[in-house]
């Protein structure tokens, strides 16, 4: 379930799902291939999980459809979650840099503090309709485990969330948030005990108990059709944000800045964006300590094709092939791989991939936090970081938002140990 292969060519099929070579270079278009982006994506599982990954498959298809089911995400996304978030114009921070207009799409002040509880709520209603009880899921920086405790709990389901000890250190308050909430959080101590550990886990469990579990994965990761379903519950930033800077601006932005780590907050803000070739979208990745392998996790900086967890995309990987260890500062994007959507929009030159250091996001957090009273995340910090040198080079008329995928409570410990505050 873990391994990587190195390959300068696409793979031609994926379980006899033949991949589309009709693609032209220009604007992205999705091939009729299901779970393929251009070449990325497909579906590699063992068999022991395809039946499940069919299944979700299709009562995914059918809840699409479904009225009563988006009627009630709908309702639950206002009344539980706190949908929609404001679009905030970042008036000081603007001044500061003297460029474009700043804006910030405040997915922080959603309940539990960031963008994932969005794909929670979807993914809870499908484990309903599934008739299943069980679930299990990731967690890195902790805010996706958190999402799931939640929703768990809302539903009244049993809740196993694995997490690298080396980030269950770093996210000390987000574990006793979701043991709080009803989940147990199970440490993995092997490999760099990070993320990319916690999703081998959580995998294991659910090829172990596949009947009567569900593994609420949580970016736009693994095998189809996780990374369009995850997508597409995460679309509803990006629906919003475009109203509203047009409400407010009377026009399109000229950039949309995320983070990405799997990519779920990016794709979900950049998604409704993307067949308006004037608007610029940039994808932040961590940049690290250095551009050494291991130092960082910027895919897009020494990645190459490969296959992982489920997944083809662009994986960072040695020359043998095996996964290399990752670093950032920030725990959610500390991650070898990217979605495969981003791959492709990379690919079609659609979207830019930039990265930012740790010390760079770190100062980003602690300017936000100074001019506008808005803590951070610090893998949000990484997006800030971005607009800071972006925008001073951009002209006044130029508009710019920020996603703001999650609230820097729960880094306020690695804040102290790497801030120095005057």
């Amino acid at each position: 379930m873990a391994t990587v292969s190195i390959t300068k060519r696409h793979p031609a099929k994926v379980h006899g799902s033949r991949v589309s070579r009709t693609a032209k270079p220009g604007a992205p278009r999705l091939v009729a291939t299901p779970g393929r982006f251009g070449p990325w994506g497909g579906r590699y599982v063992p068999e022991t999980l395809m039946a499940a990954c069919e299944e979700l498959e299709r009562e995914y298809e059918k809840a699409k459809r479904d009225p009563r089911f988006k009627a009630r995400l709908a309702e639950l996304l206002k009344s539980f979650a706190g949908r929609p978030t404001p679009l905030f114009y970042a008036r000081r921070l603007t001044k500061k840099l003297g460029g474009a207009k700043i804006y910030l799409k405040r997915e922080d002040l959603l309940h539990t503090g960031a963008h994932k509880i969005n794909n929670c709520l979807g993914q809870a209603l499908l484990v309903e309709r599934m008739g299943k009880h069980r679930v299990v899921a990731e967690t890195g920086a902790g805010q996706h485990g958190v999402a799931t405790a939640t929703v768990c709990a809302l539903f009244g389901f049993e809740c196993v969330v694995y997490m690298g000890t080396e980030d269950m250190r770093r996210q000390e308050l987000n574990v006793f948030r979701m043991r709080l909430l009803g989940a147990e959080v199970r440490g993995v101590d092997s490999g760099s005990r990070t993320l990319k550990d916690a999703i081998n886990e959580a995998m294991r469990d659910w090829v172990t108990n596949v009947r009567t579990t569900h593994y609420l994965l949580g970016s736009v990761l693994g095998a189809h059709p996780y990374p369009t379903m995850v997508r597409d519950f995460h679309r509803v930033i990006g629906q919003e944000a475009r109203k509203q800077v047009v409400q407010a601006e009377g026009k399109l932005p000229t950039a949309v800045i995320a983070c990405v780590g799997g990519g779920s907050n990016a794709i979900g803000i950049f998604h409704d964006f993307i067949g308006d070739k004037k608007v610029q979208l940039i994808g932040v990745e961590a940049g690290g300590r250095s551009e050494k392998l291991g130092d960082h996790a910027a895919r897009f900086q020494g990645g190459l094709p490969g296959v992982l967890q489920g997944t083809y995309s662009y994986v960072l990987q040695d020359e043998a092939g095996q996964i290399a260890s990752t670093h950032s500062v920030s725990a959610g994007l500390d991650y070898p791989s990217i979605g495969p959507e981003h791959a492709w929009l990379a690919d079609q030159k659609r979207a830019e991939y930039v990265s930012a250091s740790d010390a760079e996001a770190l100062d980003a957090c602690k300017m936000l936090a100074r001019l506008e009273g808005i803590i951070p995340a610090l893998e949000s910090s990484h997006a800030v970081a971005e607009v800071i040198k972006r925008s001073p080079k951009m002209k006044k008329s130029d508009v710019v938002i920020v996603n703001i995928s999650g609230r820097g409570d729960k880094d306020i410990g690695i804040l102290r140990e790497n801030l120095q505050l005057d």
